[in-house]
């Protein structure tokens, strides 16, 4: 049941007088009726609204700084339009996810590229991506890259990843900061990585980049790895006589998915940060760098709701009941990758006196394809009444495939009662577009083909 005061909804939601759901100021069984289900639905004033709280508090708290909008949690166009439109960076991780940021013609320097196996034609990219205001950055996360980097001999402004051995309550794979990680430099690999950029002389090394994991809760983690980065910013001074420009402390910061969830609000988690960096600046006698934050999940999570139409249901004996819905995993694979939690309600009758507890699955071929386990729904649930999974923003679009051959939702953004299609729905075609039959099999005649009778089959078989 949604009220005003949950907090995992989008900014814009409602329940309007056919006690029906609205984001936007749309009505979205209206919005199912025009362009059919699963559908992604994305509020764009709560992705304006959520971007500008983190600048106005990184205004206040620290103005030399730069917010970047980490692409993978969801790389579309429009989104990265709105992130321009914001004054907001990207931070990106393939060739992919650059050539989106190229295709709008995003600012250059305000593009980073990220990864821990980038190819050479990734960080080629990277060096001719440039502006009237500069080139796109790169976070260098292994020694690999320097040398590849040194043959393309194109000078790039760079950042080294560091594992700074800092742990956060989080689940197991998504946790990149400690020391057994596949990304970035143990802090005593550092020195060895800083020689060979410089003896690489087209790297322009600004500073050291960190990232502790996601859905972070706590602030405690980013301050104290705030201060391990910065003594290493200390004693590199020391050593190599370099005073680093830029900051990068990544992100992480958790969001609603339920009511029990509890992040920080984002004004008290800049506050922190800013106040420990700037105390750490002063304490060790720094100038101040431009302080990067890498927010993903935080930006566009709960701007995101997945509607789905109900289908069968089944009750089992003196068990669960089950209610299928036409999406799942391939949609959302975060509940069968991290056992991810969600909260949803029926669309077309939000409010409703009777409820019971069901398990929501999906329609893949796979037993694990659960999308809400043991959730109270209408009693009365039944097929066709729309279900709207709650802060599907972030990574669900990112991650999904085409597990049994279906195509991936249309997504659709909202506001003021407009809806706009910023993603297609796949077609059949699309579907085979990439497939490729070899000629050999193209020529099939008609007594090929019928040539196995049911009878020569059997003999064949046996």
């Amino acid at each position: 049941m949604i009220s005003n005061t949950l907090p995992y909804y989008p900014n814009s939601a409602k329940i309007n007088s056919k006690n029906h759901l609205e984001i936007g100021d749309y009505d979205l069984v209206e919005l199912v009726e025009r362009f059919g289900s699963p559908l992604y639905v994305l509020d764009e004033q709560t992705i304006r609204e959520t971007a500008r709280e983190y600048k106005k508090a990184l205004a206040d708290f620290y103005p030399n700084s730069l917010p970047i909008f980490a692409t993978k949690a969801l790389c579309l166009q429009a989104v990265f339009a709105i992130m321009a439109q914001e004054g907001f960076g990207l931070d990106v991780v393939s060739a992919g996810e650059l050539y989106t940021a190229q295709s709008i013609q995003f600012p250059a320097d305000q593009v980073f590229l990220h990864g821990n196996n980038k190819s050479k034609e990734e960080l080629q990219m990277a060096c001719e991506y440039r502006n009237n205001e500069g080139g796109a950055k790169t976070i260098i996360d292994n020694f690999h890259e320097i040398k590849l980097l040194a043959e393309i001999g194109k000078p790039i402004d760079a950042l080294i990843r560091i594992t700074p051995g800092v742990e956060c309550h989080t689940h197991d794979y998504i946790k990149t900061g400690h020391l057994d990680s596949k990304f970035g430099f143990d802090l005593e690999q550092l020195d060895s990585a800083i020689e060979l950029i410089q003896s690489a002389k087209n790297i322009n090394l600004i500073g050291l980049h960190s990232h502790i994991g996601s859905q972070i809760f706590e602030i405690t983690p980013y301050q104290d790895a705030a201060r391990i980065v910065l003594e290493q910013y200390v004693r590199i001074k020391e050593k190599y006589g370099i005073e680093f420009t830029h900051l990068n402390l990544g992100g992480g910061f958790g969001i609603h998915y339920t009511e029990s969830d509890d992040p920080p609000n984002i004004r008290e988690v800049i506050k922190q940060i800013a106040t420990t960096v700037k105390s750490l600046l002063s304490e060790f006698n720094l100038k101040e760098p431009t302080l990067i934050l890498e927010p993903g999940r935080s930006m566009v999570g709960r701007a995101g709701v997945t509607v789905y139409s109900v289908g069968s249901t089944k009750q089992v004996p003196e068990g669960r009941l089950y209610v299928a819905v036409d999406g799942g995993m391939a949609d959302n694979p975060r509940p069968i990758t991290y056992q991810a939690k969600y909260q949803a309600c029926l669309v077309n009758r939000v409010l409703v006196d009777e409820e019971s507890v069901c398990t929501v699955a999906g329609r893949y071929c796979e037993s694990g394809d659960i999308l809400l386990k043991d959730i109270n729904l209408p009693s009365d649930i039944k097929q066709g009444d729309l279900l709207a999974v709650f802060s599907t923003g972030a990574y669900n679009y990112s991650m999904s495939s085409n597990y049994n051959r279906v195509g991936k939702p249309m997504m659709v953004l909202v506001s003021n009662g407009e809806a706009e299609i910023v993603l297609r729905r796949e077609s059949m075609e699309d579907l085979i577009r990439n497939d490729v039959l070899p000629s050999r099999l193209i020529d099939i005649s008609e007594s090929a083909k019928n040539q196995i009778s049911q009878k020569s089959w059997k003999e064949k078989v046996h």
